[in-house]
């Protein structure tokens, strides 16, 4: 490997340096550096063809845009993603209509780590009917609080969720 001088500041560093360790001046090279920074950057994105009032049926979004590196948001009737917005929701941060599963979600019935919604089940759920570790809403079965609407609720919920496993 072959020394160079730095332009900046005369210190002799390698070739391959992408910038001098002494005074920080950029060396040739940067520009690749740059360009593999940005290749570096994963992301993956798919849209279904099928619209419904131009939303995707179907869109997964993950990571970082290639082209402008910022989070990719999926949007659509399903949305799939870290960040996501839909009728039905499967994120990490989501908001779904009717559903929402992931750590920390709302919608109509949430399902997740943090999850706010009408039926919640969750580790910490707020809600109208909550099963949860800790909970807080109208009617709640969590360690502490056992109310009887939300038990019988929960349980005639099972009931038909049982029957398609056998």
């Amino acid at each position: 490997m072959a020394l160079i001088k730095c332009s900046e500041c005369g210190m002799e560093i390698s070739e391959k340096a992408v910038s001098c360790p002494g005074c920080g001046h950029p060396m040739q090279g940067m520009e690749e550096l740059t360009r593999l920074a940005r290749l570096a950057v994963w992301g993956y994105e798919w849209k279904s063809k099928t619209e419904i009032n131009g939303w995707p049926l179907v869109h997964v979004a993950i990571g970082r845009s290639k082209k402008t590196g910022k989070l990719l948001v999926a949007k659509g009737i399903i949305a799939i993603g870290q960040f996501a917005i839909g009728v039905i929701t499967i994120a990490q941060f989501g908001i779904g209509v009717i559903f929402g599963f992931g750590q920390f979600v709302t919608g109509l019935l949430a399902i997740g780590q943090f999850a706010f919604g009408g039926i919640v089940i969750a580790q910490f759920g707020v809600g109208m009917y909550v099963l949860a570790q800790i909970g807080y809403g109208t009617h709640i079965w969590s360690v502490k609080l056992k109310d009887p609407e939300a038990i019988k609720f929960f349980k005639d919920l099972w009931v038909p969720i049982k029957g398609l496993f056998r």
